[in-house]
């Protein structure tokens, strides 16, 4: 829990990175569908494009992923952010 709303804004900068870092896989991601033709996997590329979906939101096996930062945010919102 933040102590004041510098803290509590620096830890939503830091989960906000980390949500810009995952979000640069599903746009490798989505360009890889995006480039697909008629012979290549569709299925297996949407199923990719759909993991790395999740592990972005909800931080895959280790970390927190979208939901830290919107925990983060809840919290600076909570010390008096805006």
């Amino acid at each position: 829990m933040a102590k004041s709303p510098a803290e509590a804004r620096e830890e939503l900068e830091k989960e906000f990175r980390q949500f810009r870092e995952g979000l640069g896989s599903i746009h490798v991601a989505l360009g890889d569908l995006d480039q697909a033709g008629a012979t290549d996997d569709v299925y297996g590329l949407l199923d990719k494009l759909e993991n790395i979906i999740n592990d972005v939101r909800t931080g895959g096996v280790v970390g927190s992923g979208a939901k830290g930062h919107r925990e983060a945010r809840q919290e600076w919102l909570k010390v008096g952010g805006s």
